[in-house]
Order: C-alpha cells, then sequence, then structure tokens
C-alpha cells in the first residue's frame, strides 16, 4: 500500500518517522511506496494554542488532497501532538487516517499496562492522548510542572533540539511519574522527545508512541 506522510510538525519528527519506516519496511522484504507532504509546524503550534483543531484539520486535508494525487492510499500524521485534529480531520480526509493515539491505546492494552505515565504537548496530556488511553490510569506532571513540560516541548518540536536545561527537566519530568507517582512505564506522548530520550538510558520504562505508530503504519504499508 502506498503511504502518505504529513511531514514537516517539526522537522525532526518527520525524519525520524521516514528512517523508522525505511528501517522496518526492510526487514519485510516488501517494497516501500511512500510520499511526504510538507506542512508547517509554526501555523500547527498556532492552532493547538488557540484551541482551533477545525483549521489545523483544513490544512492536513489540504496536503492529504496532494498525497492522493500522488497515489497514496493513506495517510498518518509524523506527530502525536499534531494528533489534536485527529477526529476533525478523519472527517474531511480523502484517506483514511492511521491514527498514532488510537495504536497506542491499542499497544497498552495488548502489554496489560494499568498505570502508566505520559508527557507531551498540555493537551496531550490533560486528555490522556486525546482520550484514547481508556483502560489504564495516565499520570503526569502537575501544575507548574505541567506547564513547563509543555513548554519545553513545544520548543523541541520547533527547533529539533533540546538545551540542556530542556533535556534534563523533561528527562527529570518522567522519571517522577515512575519513581515517585507508581506509574509503570512512561509514554512519550510527543515524537520529538526522541531528541531527548535516544540520549538516555533511563532506569524506567519508556513507551516511544513514535515507534508504536510507526508499526502501525508499517503493518497497513504491507498489507
Amino acid at each position: 500500500m502506498h503511504i502518505g506522510l504529513i511531514g514537516g510538525i517539526g522537522p525532526a519528527s518527520t525524519t525520524f518517522y521516514y528512517q523508522g519506516i525505511v528501517q522496518r519496511m526492510a526487514g519485510t522484504g516488501n517494497p516501500l511506496h511512500l510520499t511526504i507532504g510538507h506542512t508547517d509546524v509554526h501555523q500547527l503550534v498556532a492552532n493547538v494554542e488557540a484551541e482551533r483543531p477545525d483549521r489545523q484539520a483544513l490544512e492536513y486535508r489540504r496536503i492529504t488532497e496532494q498525497l492522493a494525487g500522488a497515489g497514496a492510499e493513506a495517510v498518518a500524521i509524523t506527530s502525536m501532538g499534531g494528533h489534536f485534529c485527529a477526529p476533525e480531520f478523519a472527517a474531511v480526509s480523502p484517506l483514511p487516517l492511521i491514527n498514532g493515539p488510537e495504536a497506542v491505546a491499542k499497544f497498552l492494552k495488548a502489554e496489560g499496562l494499568t498505570k502508566v505515565g505520559l508527557i507531551g504537548t498540555r493537551v496531550v496530556m490533560q486528555t490522556g492522548l486525546y482520550g484514547w488511553i481508556t483502560e489504564a490510569d495516565v499520570l503526569t506532571p502537575e501544575g507548574p510542572d505541567l506547564d513547563q513540560t509543555h513548554a519545553d516541548y513545544i520548543a523541541v518540536g520547533t527547533t529539533g533540539k533540546a538545551t540542556p536545561d530542556q533535556h534534563m527537566r523533561l528527562v527529570d519530568a518522567a522519571r517522577v511519574l515512575c519513581e515517585y507517582r507508581g506509574a509503570e512505564a512512561v509514554i512519550l506522548g510527543g515524537t520529538d522527545l526522541f531528541v531527548v530520550f535516544d540520549q538516555e538510558t533511563p532506569n524506567y520504562p519508556v513507551i516511544d508512541s513514535a515507534e508504536v505508530h510507526m508499526d502501525a503504519i508499517v503493518a497497513m504499508a504491507s498489507s
């Protein structure tokens, strides 16, 4: 199946998805048919902050029409933060959506996890990955720590890199959820968090939502 990716949100996460999908497909022995369309991370951030999923859904539709014209048969958003408008987008998309948060929820159920930590954007944390995680208790940073985690993630997603202070705060936010609040694992609910956690070997389990999503994309691409 020909897969269309909505990229650019941010550029580092697009590269992460592309490399991960290529590596996974190589292991299947199947050819990869893939097209990437570009949208703007700053537009995404503005629509997230303004709570305008309708606007972002229309932007995704514009990109998806281009992908469909190139032959894509299904579409995926290369950003967990970018899924904030997934229901609105799925309703107007000319192609079926390979939904990242849905894939994560299915993974947690299969693993039997009942209490998980979650870091990412404010809306990701406050909604339990947009409401998809329903069969496990979700723990997130609280109060000012939640606001700081959101700000640090947005900064990393926009620039594609983390300052030493951002790196330290994000790793510590995840560690607290496991070591002090009882999470069985921490979900990286923002794709660009790989920039931080690929440099770490934490002593607590980490679930990279983007990795789970890529597995679902490759399963679809191989069908």
